[in-house]
Parts: structure tokens; sequence; C-alpha cells
């Protein structure tokens, strides 16, 4: 673009500021341009470029600013009731879903969400999904670190499928590549919250208790399948004679999943249980119940 045709707008020179000692500070100006719905119909893979002129009082200007590219790709507005919610599974985020629209078979959209701590400027993707239906669009957040906080927002990404051009690392030659742009919309208003871990782990299963003591002091073996929490810090046994109450017989969290029971006597019954302890003492339910008689 060498020269400008009719100009979209003229907009009017900021008021002058009082005159004071210092340096004088640039003053921002602004313009939102409306599009007419047929210039993105016309092309809407392709840009329109804007540039400003400064024209003095005889209309004349130095010509034209740089120029700034904009994708001519229509957005879609930012999902509604978007919610955030804490699970054991993680952070739970859903919002109303939509369809994908009629259009151009160039273009696609799909959501994404964003998160970042607080006090952080980085964004980090949570995830990606399609445009779907369902009443309630369902992402959950496991990269997360429980106990810190968060802020949330949501937004529809429009790609713009550009055709196969010539892949600029490829390594083989003269083969071609899906060349896409993306145009982010709106953002949901942001969602701050602390994902507090009040979430026991998994109940150990498949315990089994075996006696042992022909020959030397007796005891009862215990075994169980292991606990595959990230955060499982241990086991917690417990042991009750008849109808009895369970007592705890660990007074540390046995990492293992089998435990050696050394203080049993002859011509008793004992009943186990075991339960699953996270590293923020999250205790789940106690197991099924298995018993071994000591002869």
């Amino acid at each position: 673009m060498k020269e400008c045709g009719i100009p979209v707008a003229q907009v009017a020179p900021p008021a002058r500021p009082a005159r004071r000692s210092g340096p004088s500070q640039a003053q921002v100006q602004t313009y939102t341009d409306t599009l007419p719905a047929e210039i993105q119909e016309q092309n809407p893979a392709g840009d329109i470029t804007y540039a400003v002129e400064v024209p003095n009082r005889d209309g004349r200007g130095a010509g034209l600013s740089n120029h700034v590219p904009v994708a001519a790709a229509p957005v879609l507005p930012p999902p509604s009731n978007f919610r955030a919610e804490t699970s054991a599974e993680g952070v739970v985020l859903s919002w109303s879903g939509e369809s994908e629209p009629q259009g151009p078979p160039v273009i696609s959209h799909h959501y994404r969400v964003y998160r970042r701590e607080a006090g952080a400027t980085k964004d980090v993707v949570v995830g990606e999904l399609p445009l779907q239906m369902p009443e309630n669009v369902r992402l959950v957040d496991q990269s997360f670190d429980w106990e810190k906080t968060y802020v949330y927002r949501a937004e529809v990404v429009t790609v713009v499928n550009l055709g196969f051009r010539r892949c600029r690392n490829a390594t083989t030659s003269g083969a071609d590549c899906m060349e896409t742009r993306e145009v982010e919309g709106d953002d949901t208003a942001e969602i701050k919250m602390t994902p507090h871990d009040v979430f026991p782990p998994a109940v150990p299963s498949g315990v089994q208790a075996v006696y042992s003591g022909a020959g030397q002091q007796p005891f009862v073996d215990l075994i169980w399948a292991p606990v595959t929490d990230a955060d499982l810090a241990g086991y917690n046994i417990y042991r009750r004679e008849g109808a009895g109450e369970p007592t705890k017989l660990n007074s540390d969290l046995v990492k293992a999943p089998s435990f050696r029971d050394t203080a049993v006597a002859s011509g008793k019954t004992y009943t186990y249980s075991v339960s699953a302890v996270d590293v923020r003492g999250n205790e789940s339910a106690r197991s099924e119940e298995t018993n071994e008689s000591v002869p």
C-alpha cells in the first residue's frame, strides 16, 4: 500500500495540554473501525491493512505511517456461563456450548482456556476443545499446584486455513505444510480461585493377611494393591479383635503396600483394614476387612 484512497475516518487532534515544565508526554489516540459485513465476506482469509496520515491545515501530510495488517476473519463472542470448581480430578472448567457456525469452509473455530498464577503476567494454555453443542462443555485442568491461586479465562479462536505452502523447516525437499492463521476473540470474565486439596486418595483394595510362625515368633503379613495417586504419602494399618473397635498399628505412615504384624498371640483371630493418606494428610476410608487366625 503506497497511498490511500478515501480515508475510513478522520479523528480530531487531541486537545493541547496546558504548558508545564519538564518533558512533554505523547498522547495516545484511538479509533474503532466497525467493519461492514461484506468486507469480511469478500475475503475472510485475507487481511485488512491500516495506516495513519497526519495532514496539516492545508491538507498536506508527510505520508503514511507504518502499515498494520489485521486478519479479516470474523471472531465469535466468548463462551457464556464460564465456571470453575475444584474436584478430586482437578479444576473443572465448564461453559455453555455452541455449534460451529455456517461460514466459509476455510474457517473453523475452537475453544481455548488460559491460566496464569496470581501476580504473574504469563498465561499458559490449559487446553483446547472444538465447538460443540452439549449443554455444559467440560475441560479438566490437572497441571496446577494445590493451594496456589490462579486466574482462568476462556475464548473462542478463529482458525483460517491458508492452504498448503512450502514448509519452513521441511527436512524433505519440496515438502508442503498446511498453513493456518489464528485470530483470538474476546475473553470471558476472569475467574480467580485457590484450589484446596480436601480430597483423600483412593481406598486400598485387595488386602490379604497370611499367618506365619512355624518354628519362630508368630506374625501376620499383610499385602494389598498399591494406590497410584500421585500425591500418596503412605498407608495406615488398622486391626481389631472380635467385635472391638479398630486400632491403628503404625506410628509412622507405611510407605510400601505391605506390613508385618508381630504383636499377635496364639489362639486369636485378627481383622485388618488399610487406609491411604496423601501428602496433605487427607485419609481415605478403610479398605474392606480381611482376617487371619493365629493357631
